[in-house]
């Protein structure tokens, strides 16, 4: 049986880690483009748990920029690598700033914990990308 398995990632692996790319755009696109659209918006919603706004224009700029061309770069297959890494970066510090389950209030608690967790192990598929790099079926081929 791991023979089968292992055959099939090895017949499979471009399409399979283009696949995987696929599905991280999916996540991130999104929120990527809609921090891009609006960035004085992420900046008052960070703002709001910190109780300043200014000096955070600069880094929600920042942080939609890594977040949207990072993926984008993931996506296609190009610097994959210095992506992925901006990205782990970007997985931590969001876990870190944005989810401080230990701090919440008992009703989001739980909601806060599962987010926090959830970017920390984002920032580790991002260190497999990291590692890996993006396959055969990207701009860097590797």
């Amino acid at each position: 049986m791991f023979k089968t398995i292992d055959s099939i990632a090895m017949r499979g692996e471009g399409v399979i880690l283009l696949l995987g790319r696929l599905a991280i755009g999916a996540l991130f696109l999104p929120t990527g483009w809609r921090k891009l659209l609006d960035p004085a918006a992420f900046a008052n919603a960070l703002g709001s748990q910190y109780g300043m706004i200014q000096p955070l224009l600069f880094w929600a700029v920042v942080a939609a920029v890594i977040e949207f061309f990072g993926t984008l770069a993931i996506v296609v297959g190009y610097r994959t690598r210095l992506a992925a890494l901006l990205l782990t970066l970007f997985c931590i510090a969001a876990a870190v700033l944005g989810h401080k389950y230990w701090l919440a209030d008992p009703a989001q608690y739980r909601n806060q914990f599962v987010h926090f967790w959830k970017d920390i192990a984002l920032a580790g598929g991002m260190l497999f990308i990291f590692v890996r790099g993006a396959g055969p079926l990207s701009i860097d081929r590797r």
